[in-house]
């Protein structure tokens, strides 16, 4: 009983879930931008190490392999509390978009490239046979093709975004984790922590099913090809 009423107390749950609310409102924008800005560079990083001259080459490469190594709350606290000592400060919003968006570019960018040169490369001469220009062949060709190899691990990258906003808290952000730490402080109970987790899970577990449908169509689709 004890433990029911410090973990799992019904109306200190029923107290905080409109603080919990705001938190997720959050935390679903932050996943959003990251999301969004994080595939835009990541494609561009990809098609700067596939196709650009050798020096863009060398700094892609250089990109990936770092934002790939270091750890996202590193880069987050690098990002909120080290450039204000070379005069440029940010939210703890546009702190965490930026540290997410980064290190989520880096994985993408493996990923298309991982599925761009999956494609035979057949695909291209073909296509500059038929008079299509490399740019062309690469977006009416090339790219659907791939699109279906990366599609799952894409999505398996994104859903970990979303995972990955509870570091925000570390700037004081108002997400899903820190209303919920906010209001264990404020209610002295740890409820509102597994009322997080609770819904950490409901929003995310669609999201991880979705992949796991995605890899299975994606592994029917190769089975017939």
């Amino acid at each position: 009983m004890e433990l029911i009423n410090t973990f799992f107390n019904w109306d200190i749950l029923v107290r905080s879930f409109p603080i919990l609310l705001r938190g997720l409102g959050n935390t679903v924008l932050l996943g959003c931008a990251s999301i969004f800005f994080g595939c835009i560079v990541g494609q561009l990083v990809c098609l700067a190490r596939l196709y650009g001259p050798r020096p863009l080459k060398m700094v892609a490469v250089f990109y990936v392999d770092v934002f790939r190594a270091l750890p996202i709350l590193v880069v987050l606290i690098l990002i909120y509390y080290a450039l204000p000592f070379v005069g440029i400060r940010l939210s703890s919003f546009a702190s965490a978009t930026i540290a997410l968006s980064m290190v989520l570019a880096a994985f993408t960018a493996e990923v298309c490239r991982a599925g761009i040169e999956n494609i035979p490369r057949g695909q291209f001469e073909a296509a500059a046979a038929l008079g299509l220009p490399f740019w062309l062949a690469l977006r009416k060709v090339v790219l659907p093709q791939a699109l279906r190899v990366v599609v799952p691990p894409l999505t398996s990258n994104c859903v970990s975004v979303y995972k990955d906003t509870a570091l925000a808290s570390v700037v004081a952000m108002p997400d899903l984790l820190k209303q919920a730490t906010d209001a264990q402080a404020l209610m002295a109970n740890p409820t509102p922590l597994i009322g997080a987790a609770i819904i950490y899970l409901a929003f995310l577990w669609p999201l991880v099913r979705l992949v796991s449908y995605l890899e299975a169509r994606s592994k029917r689709a190769y089975g017939r090809s």
